[in-house]
């Protein structure tokens, strides 16, 4: 994906919640076009400068935080979710509204991650690299931070081929638009 936030970047929280709302519908219609559903439970939320810095801002206004590693590690957390040079970064919601039924699907989807992927043009897959602490022994986080390297190539589908919930989506034109233009060619990065 694209750069990273920079710490200059970032104002204090009591500067930024007096300028927040002019902001808002900014990064609101950013997020929107890069959230991405395949099938009804998984959602998958890509991520750039712009959405990250509007996170990292809401924490250090909302937790009050002033200290300069406290900022920092913010900073280093929220980065995290963009991808690198070639990469796409994103969060993944497993959207499970029943307690009961989550439960037992966080438990038996334990390889869910294994079987996302980013399909390109011509059919071919990348599948997602995932952190593999959010897999527990016997039971899937139902957040999960993913990224695919897609050596700078855009893809037009996402998709998850476990055998129990195989759901494909087509990217529409305003969603590659907006991954498009965050993907950075590792050639020049």
């Amino acid at each position: 994906m694209g750069q990273k936030v920079l710490r200059s970047e970032l104002l204090d929280y009591v500067t930024w919640s007096e300028r927040k709302s002019s902001v808002y519908a900014q990064v609101r219609a950013a997020k929107a076009v890069r959230r991405i559903h395949v099938g009804e439970t998984l959602t998958f939320l890509f991520e750039n400068a712009q959405t990250v810095r509007y996170q990292i801002q809401e924490m250090m206004r909302v937790e009050k935080i002033v200290k300069e590693a406290d900022i920092e590690h913010e900073l280093t957390t929220y980065n995290e979710l963009i991808g690198g040079p070639g990469e796409m970064g994103c969060v993944l919601l497993i959207e499970i509204p029943d307690p009961d039924r989550r439960d037992v699907l966080l438990k038996k989807w334990l390889r869910l991650p294994y079987h996302l992927y980013v399909k390109f043009e011509d059919g071919t897959r990348v599948g997602a690299s995932f952190d593999e602490r959010q897999i527990g022994e016997t039971r899937l986080s139902s957040v999960q931070y993913l990224k695919f390297d897609t050596s700078g190539r855009m893809p037009v589908a996402i998709g998850c081929d476990l055998e129990e919930y195989c759901h494909e989506n087509t990217l529409t034109a305003e969603q590659a638009v907006a991954l498009q233009a965050d993907l950075v060619d590792p050639a020049n990065a």
